[in-house]
């Protein structure tokens, strides 16, 4: 693909996203991790995974992950489909790439739970051979967990969430260039956040001004449940949601709204100042910016997690502010879920340190911050970048505040 975003309509004139395409390489992908693993299949209900694997886009209702919509793939098979009865009319219409569909209710009750597993999920096992076989499973309730001891008893349950995130983790071509597009969806959420910037202004209100272009420019949702924008003071430490605050002269602002389009998410955040920075503000400012850059530049094939994250830190060390890093990962993967593996810098233990692979895409977001300093002194800096044969591919291009930067 291009390496930029071409648009995002259909066009007669040039080759764009071809779905068919991407849907069959995700398959693909998974069917060659399943055999590789010796794994029978897959059974996911994480929101990601569904949509990998279906590209089902359906109502989301937060707090229901893995008890509205689930898949079943055998590792020879096509994707069987369980799905919220809402949802099964206008699948049967508008998904004939899936051929099994299963409609099923919220998965909360224990009696609802026990009738889909005994009547809908078993039959379905039961029909690809797998009532003995080894079926990657990514996430459970209590309920489910319960259900599927009486009535799948006899399968062997294997980690199906890191299956999936090892599929996940490298792009295809056309994930890449969907992610492209996802980005430049949210570089202009960025550039509406920041036109809304002045004095004045509620943090709430830059927070709809972005808002409303991410949904004028047909995204499906932002990169967080609660869009991330927080000014002067509310950056040391981070309050990550918008407040009524007032944004004041000298204040500096944060904005981390993303957004999702056609299942995958791109995660842009920037910090820009309303009026005059102080001289505290821009040291901070440009400490982040430069580690952001050191980061960047540590990024290619067969560089750990590890070495990127102290590049970071490195040149934090540099303006005397490697101990102001927020108690967070400094980047994490991303793709049909807006934070996933690898993970860049994570600070506690037990984290994995991968290597980093061509087709990787990850969101690397340094934020530093100081008490003390008047009109807030927290800043973050976060960019898309494609892990590529020759190093890093920005693919995000909101622009950096130079009044910050001096």
């Amino acid at each position: 693909m291009s390496g930029w975003a071409r648009g995002q309509f259909q066009a007669d004139y040039e080759q764009r996203i071809d779905f068919d395409t991407l849907r069959t390489s995700r398959l693909e992908r998974a069917r060659a991790a399943m055999r590789e693993q010796g794994v029978d299949a897959v059974f996911v209900w994480r929101d990601e995974n569904v949509r990998y694997l279906s590209s089902l886009r359906a109502i989301m209702i937060q707090y229901r992950a893995s008890t509205t919509y689930g898949v079943f793939m055998h590792r020879d098979g096509d994707p069987v489909l369980f799905l919220s009865s809402g949802e099964l009319a206008r699948a049967e219409r508008d998904m004939p790439w899936i051929r099994g569909l299963v409609p099923i209710p919220i998965m909360d009750e224990a009696g609802l739970v026990e009738e889909v597993v005994r009547e809908k999920v078993r039959p379905v096992f039961a029909e690809h051979g797998v009532l003995d076989g080894k079926v990657a499973l990514d996430a459970m309730t209590f309920q489910q967990h319960r259900a599927y001891d009486r009535h799948l008893a006899q399968v062997e349950w294997v980690d199906g969430d890191a299956l999936m995130n090892a599929v996940r983790r490298v792009k295809v071509p056309q994930e890449i260039a969907l992610l492209e597009e996802v980005t430049a969806l949210a570089d202009a959420v960025v550039a509406s956040g920041t036109e809304a910037v002045r004095a004045g202004v509620r943090e709430c209100e830059v927070s709809a001004a972005a808002t409303h272009t991410l949904f004028r420019l047909g995204g499906e949702f932002g990169h967080l449940a609660s869009p991330f924008v927080a000014s002067g003071e509310r950056m040391a430490p981070p309050t990550r949601f918008p407040t009524d605050k007032i944004i004041r002269h000298g204040d500096l602002v944060f904005m981390d709204i993303g957004a999702s389009w056609n299942g995958y998410f791109a995660d842009v955040g920037r910090t820009v100042i309303c009026g005059k920075p102080s001289p505290d503000q821009s040291r901070i400012y440009r400490a982040v910016y430069e580690s952001l850059q050191a980061g960047l530049a540590a990024i290619r094939p067969g560089a750990r997690c590890s070495d990127v994250a102290r590049a970071f830190r490195l040149e934090a060390e540099r303006h005397d502010l490697a101990d102001r890093f927020i108690n967070l990962f400094i980047g994490h993967g991303i793709g049909c879920a807006p934070t996933e593996h690898p993970f860049v810098g994570e600070t506690m233990p037990g984290a994995d340190d991968p290597i980093l692979e061509a087709g990787m895409v990850l969101a690397l977001e340094p934020l530093i911050w100081a008490e003390g300093v008047r009109g807030g002194g927290g800043v973050r800096i976060e960019d898309m970048v494609v892990v590529t044969e020759t190093g890093a591919h920005v693919m995000s291009r909101a622009p950096y505040d130079d009044g910050l930067l001096g």
